[in-house]
């Protein structure tokens, strides 16, 4: 029996070893994504910086210093890079919110030279800037011999961590690997988060993958340039229905009960002066309208749909799904 159990394990472990994620850049089978795609609708509009060490392991040598969140608004290759440092981290919001689309939602540039020097990060989201969820990652990089300050990785050993492609190729993430994510709303993701991996293979350091794998990439970088370059974030999907800043109003309104059946009343609950609701479809045709704080939903098919709120002192968008009586 203990040698059937071993010999499953091998076999497991050698399936692991051998599994193939995306190669560089321009390979056959490779999903990076060219900056000048058509498919990229929106870039970062806003980024805060928390700076990480030049080398974790020697605080004397300072904080990493190139670059500012200002390198990180606008289009790849465009505006310079901010450089995280070891375990830095940097929080980016954009226009409109990321939805859930079909196939990759957004990606995530980093400066990479070549295909193998590869500065790795973790990917993070949130739908209110408050809580945050990470991407499943997997590293199969070497847990035994430390990739040194200029040695290679190579790109088909990791999964779902940024800087996998060399400059102007993005990095893309799908959100419907997060939808049984309780507390995240996949289709209003308001800010992604890059957070440095510390590539040591030191315990007291090391970075780990969703599979409690250590992550190992270049280090040390003992450079005011260490760390994650962090170059550009570009939106694949994004909700123009509603603001990012207006989607933070909605913490003062209370709407129930949603999901909302056809024939009942959705009721609104708010210490603000409510102008009007009105109920709208996809494509934005109004439905209905009211001014009290309920709403009657009218016989219309099942599905997702929009209330348009306005209030004396703002305006913003919830969405709500209808169902059926049934």
């Amino acid at each position: 029996m203990k040698t059937k159990a071993l010999i499953v394990l091998l076999s497991i472990s050698s399936f692991l070893n051998a599994q193939p994620y995306s190669p560089p850049a321009g390979q056959a089978g490779s999903i990076a994504i060219y900056k000048d795609s058509s498919i990229f609708v929106n870039w970062v509009s806003g980024c805060k910086v928390i700076r990480g060490l030049q080398d974790i392991a020697t605080p004397a040598l300072g904080y990493a210093s190139v670059g500012d969140s200002s390198m990180v608004i606008g289009k790849a290759l465009e505006n310079g890079v901010v450089s995280l440092g070891d375990g830095g981290s940097a929080i980016c919001t954009f226009p409109y919110p990321i939805t859930n689309g079909s196939g990759y939602d957004f990606a995530v540039f980093e400066n990479g030279f070549d295909d193998y020097f590869l500065e790795l990060a973790l990917v993070e989201v949130s739908s209110d800037g408050v809580n945050f969820f990470p991407f499943p990652s997997h590293s199969l990089t070497d847990t035994v011999i430390q990739t040194g300050t200029f040695d290679s990785t190579d790109a088909t050993r990791i999964n779902n961590l940024a800087g996998k492609f060399r400059a102007g190729y993005g990095t893309p993430f799908d959100l419907q690997e997060l939808v049984t994510q309780p507390g995240l709303n996949i289709n209003a993701i308001t800010h992604v988060k890059v957070l440095d991996v510390v590539g040591t293979l030191d315990p007291s350091y090391t970075s780990r993958d969703s599979y409690n794998n250590k992550i190992n990439d270049p280090w040390p970088t003992a450079f005011p340039s260490g760390g994650f370059d962090l170059d550009a974030i570009g939106v694949i999907h994004e909700n123009k229905l509603v603001s990012v800043d207006e989607l933070s109003l909605e913490s003062n309104w209370l709407f129930y009960p949603n999901p909302v059946k056809v024939n009942t009343a959705l009721s609104i609950v708010t210490q603000e002066q409510l102008e009007k609701v009105s109920l709208l479809d996809l494509s934005g045709r109004v439905i209905s309208d009211s001014k009290e704080t309920s709403l009657i939903i009218p016989l219309i098919s099942e599905g997702l749909y929009y209330l348009k709120i306005e209030s004396s002192s703002s305006s913003f968008y919830k969405k709500i799904v209808v169902q059926s009586q049934n």
